[in-house]
C-alpha cells in the first residue's frame, strides 16, 4: 500500500508520500514490497498541476509512474488528450487522466483478474487564471472506479490522506478506523453509530491544518504525518507495506511546482540535461 497525502490550504497543496509498492499477482497475493516508488507527478511541466497516486505499483508491465510520464507527453502533443496551457481547468485534467488510466490501461490490463488491484489517484493544482487551488479524486475499487469528484471547493482547506490510514486517522481524528465495526458489533443501531462518529469527530479532532498556515509549515507537518505512518507500519502487526524515502511537492499559484523532497536513482550531477522528472 502507501501513505498518500494532499493538504490544501490557502497559499497552495502540498503532496506527500512514501515509497513504498507492493507487487501482487491476479490471485491477490504479493509478490513483494519494493521501497523506492515514485508517487508524486508533475503533470504539465512547468504548470502548477500534480498528481499523486496509491494502491496498485503498476498496470501492466508498465509503472504507474511510466504511465504519469507518457499522460504528461500526450497532453502536450496534438491528441484526444491535449490541454491548452492558456485555457484549463484541472477538473478537465482529472477527467483525461482517468481515461488514460482507466478506460485506456486498467480495464484492459485487469479485465481477467479474479480479485482486482485498488488504485487511486488526487489531481491537484490551479486552473488557469484561478487564485485558489483545487483537489479531484479519482478511486478505483473492485475494479470500478469513482470519479473524478473534488474533494473540497476552492474556498476550503483540509487534509486528505489515502492507502494506509489507521496511524493519521487515530492522531488526527482521535479514533481508528475500526470504531464503526465495534459500534455495530455491539448492537448499535446505524443512526446512533453515526450519531456517535460524529461526536467523535467533533470532540476528537486536532486541527492542524489551518487556513493561513505558512507553505512551509504545512510540508513540515505533511512529513510528520508520512513519517508517522511508516513507523506505525514498521512496529505494527503485519508486512510493512508502508516505507522508503519520503517525497514531498508543493504547487502554489506563483511558484507552481516545486520538489521539496526527491529521490533519485542517478546522480544528479551527472545527468543534469537528462532529467525528465
Amino acid at each position: 500500500m502507501t501513505i498518500a497525502i494532499s493538504m490544501k490550504i490557502n497559499d497552495g497543496v502540498i503532496l506527500a508520500s512514501d515509497s513504498a509498492a507492493t507487487i501482487m499477482v491476479p490471485d491477490g497475493g504479493v509478490i513483494n514490497i519494493y521501497e523506492n516508488a515514485n508517487k508524486i507527478f508533475n503533470l504539465y511541466k512547468g504548470y502548477p498541476i500534480g498528481a499523486i497516486t496509491w494502491g496498485s505499483g503498476s498496470i501492466g508491465q508498465s509503472s504507474i509512474s511510466t504511465l504519469a510520464k507518457d499522460f504528461r507527453d500526450l497532453i502536450r502533443g496534438n491528441t484526444e488528450y491535449t490541454i491548452d496551457p492558456e485555457n484549463y481547468t484541472i477538473e478537465e485534467t482529472a477527467n483525461k487522466f482517468k481515461k488514460f488510466i482507466y478506460d485506456v490501461h486498467y480495464q484492459k490490463e485487469f479485465k481477467e483478474w479474479k480479485t482486482k488491484p485498488v488504485l487511486g489517484f488526487m489531481i491537484v493544482g490551479y486552473s488557469s487564471n484561478q487564485l485558489l487551488a483545487e483537489e479531484w479524486k479519482i478511486d478505483i475499487i473492485n475494479g470500478e472506479c469513482k470519479g473524478p469528484y473534488q474533494i473540497r471547493q476552492r474556498h476550503e482547506i483540509g487534509l486528505t490522506w489515502n492507502g494506509e490510514p489507521e496511524a493519521i486517522t487515530r492522531l488526527y481524528l482521535g479514533f481508528g478506523t475500526g470504531l464503526h465495526a465495534i459500534l455495530q458489533n455491539a448492537g448499535l443501531e446505524k443512526n446512533k453509530i453515526d450519531e456517535i462518529i460524529n461526536l467523535c469527530r467533533n470532540n476528537l479532532t486536532v486541527p492542524m491544518v489551518m487556513p493561513s498556515m505558512p507553505v512551509q509549515d504545512a510540508i513540515d507537518l505533511a512529513i510528520y504525518l508520512v513519517d508517522t505512518t511508516i513507523n506505525f507500519a514498521k512496529f505494527a502487526p503485519g508486512a510493512p507495506t508502508v516505507g522508503g524515502p519520503i517525497e514531498v511537492a508543493a504547487i502554489t499559484k506563483h511558484e507552481g511546482f516545486k520538489w521539496v523532497r526527491r529521490k533519485h536513482y542517478y546522480d544528479e550531477n551527472l545527468n543534469k540535461l537528462a532529467r525528465r522528472d
